[in-house]
């Protein structure tokens, strides 16, 4: 599939999904919102779909909203709660919600909306010149796309006030010591490293990933015991699966599992 504003190409159980206007340094509007929840959504029932990796292409990753669809119109300012609404909140579910892991490649700046897109994936490579700036309030508005909820989660309190009140640029290296990234590349070998861990998951129990996903969702808004019966759930869920049988017959006779995702 391919439209004008994002990219992406399917091979070896791996969605590639390409943000793609990078001469406004794929800062998103209408169409591309529209096209990454569509891509998402048929990730989602694509059984031959196991993993997404999410890049940008051009210098940069994602530089957040598209200012100039927020712009006033007649003298009327715009409602931005409709922006988040349409735009951001069904993109971040739908990343979240997909039972399947979504490996992100952050090839530049990612700002504003555009970094915590980048969080709210499961796994986040950044190449060496990769940069995050929580730009909100430097133009009077609180940080979306699900940073409220996920920057507190990942840094701590004190750490996702000073990154939002302050506007401060944080350095990929920054980024990788304080919990928001899983590696730093150089910017040659991003892709390469990204692809081979998507490759990997790919090769992997989908449906236990999915799972685990959907235990980790859930444990951010419950008390221990809640969550010990919740994880007898899935792991019952879990049971049923013939990767689960895969998996255990592979270890009795000393050989490598043939995962399916089933």
């Amino acid at each position: 599939m391919a439209t004008d504003s994002i990219l992406s190409t399917k091979a070896d159980g791996i969605l590639t999904i390409t943000l793609n206007r990078p001469d406004v340094l794929n800062s998103f509007n209408g169409e591309m919102a529209r096209a990454l929840q569509a891509a998402l959504t048929a990730a989602a029932g694509d059984e031959s779909v196991r993993v997404v990796l999410l890049t940008g292409s051009g210098r940069g990753f994602c530089a957040g909203q598209d200012l100039a669809e927020a712009m006033p119109k007649d003298g009327v300012m715009p409602d931005l709660g409709d922006f988040v609404r349409t735009t951001w909140n069904p993109i971040i579910l739908g990343i979240r919600t997909l039972e399947k892991p979504v490996v992100c490649a952050v090839n530049g700046t990612a700002a504003g909306a555009g970094a915590n897109l980048a969080f709210a994936c499961d796994i986040v490579f950044a190449g060496s010149n990769a940069n995050f700036i929580q730009s909100f309030a430097k133009i009077g508005v609180i940080p979306d796309c699900g940073g409220t909820f996920i920057l507190p989660r990942l840094v701590g309190l004190q750490r996702a006030t000073a990154m939002t009140m302050l506007c401060e640029k944080v350095s990929a290296e920054q980024a990788l010591a304080w919990g928001l990234v899983y590696q730093v590349c150089d910017p040659a070998e991003l892709m390469v490293a990204a692809t081979n861990t998507a490759k990997y998951l790919a090769s992997q129990p989908t449906r236990a990933l999915g799972l685990i996903k959907r235990g980790f969702n859930r444990s951010l808004g419950v008390d221990l015991a809640d969550q010990l019966n919740y994880e007898e759930q899935l792991q019952r869920e879990a049971g049923k699966t013939a990767d689960y049988s895969e998996g255990v017959t592979a270890f009795l006779e000393k050989r490598k599992p043939n995962f399916t995702g089933r």
